[in-house]
């Protein structure tokens, strides 16, 4: 009858062990989802405060105008005839459409909507270059710094969750450059060796500054607007938003991104001899 006691005992230190505390928690974080309850209702109150601005700054447009402007394009034939039909609106109505502009265009960027590239080049075709990238270049940063904070209130789990490798590859290379992190953070903006969006809501998990971070998406930024503004210019020649990064355009961004993390590699290479 020994081995049946023995087969008992173990199976009851078994159930013991996945008693313990630790287990409970390991299984909980698991199964459960990402955010907590206040973590999800600090969200939920984040974008009801966007929409309710939103919301004010639509009712004061002309009825008249609801049905052709009021739209998110998806594609640039949407885009299009979106622009034919805010033009004369931009126009006369410069400071309300300025302010709608930059209102969704934060919205966006804050809450991780795609399609901000289709606003960046409505800016172009509407306000052409020098003003089109001031404009998006103000938008991009302000969403991606408010995008910054919320992922700071509420987005570690989240994003451990939907980017785990991801994460710990951004935090390794985040605490190799400690020294110089502002160049390393202009090479990753000016270029697209991550994403944005991932951006945004990883620098504050990784302990990036916001000085350091609001500073290098200001100036790294820059050239991709003005790569999207121009091309709005031409929104007629525009067979797809593919064509707006070609081979050649990703070279010059990396290129100049090179020259930003160049110090860096100098240095590390200096440390090791």
């Amino acid at each position: 009858m020994a081995p049946p006691l023995r087969i008992a005992i173990v199976r009851d230190e078994e159930m013991a062990a996945d008693d313990t505390p630790t287990a409970k928690k390991t299984l909980r974080t698991e199964s459960r989802i990402p955010l907590t309850r206040w973590e999800a209702a600090a969200a939920a109150a984040v974008f009801l405060i966007f929409a309710v601005g939103l919301f004010c700054i639509f009712v004061t447009m002309p009825e008249a105008e609801y049905d052709k402007i009021l739209r998110l394009p998806r594609n640039l034939s949407d885009l299009r005839v979106l622009k034919d039909n805010l033009a004369v609106y931009a126009r006369d109505y410069q400071a309300k459409f300025v302010l709608g502009y930059c209102s969704i265009y934060i919205f966006m960027q804050t809450f991780m909507i795609p399609g901000t590239i289709f606003l960046s080049l409505l800016a172009g075709a509407l306000f052409g270059v020098i003003k089109g990238v001031i404009l998006v270049v103000f938008s991009a940063t302000s969403g991606a710094s408010s995008c910054y904070f919320l992922s700071k209130l509420i987005g570690r789990p989240l994003v451990s969750w939907m980017w785990p490798e991801k994460l710990r590859f951004f935090q390794a290379e985040i605490a190799k450059r400690r020294e110089r992190l502002l160049n390393y953070m202009l090479f990753l903006r000016i270029t697209p060796s991550l994403p944005n969006t991932f951006i945004n809501l990883a620098s504050p998990i990784v302990d990036v500054p916001f000085r350091i971070f609001f500073l290098a998406t200001l100036v790294g930024l820059v050239p991709a607007s003005y790569i999207t503004v121009r091309a709005g210019l031409a929104l007629g020649d525009l067979k797809s938003v593919r064509d707006l990064y070609d081979l050649k355009t990703l070279a010059v961004l990396f290129l100049i991104g090179f020259v930003f993390i160049f110090p860096t590699i100098l240095k590390r290479k200096r440390t090791y001899e």
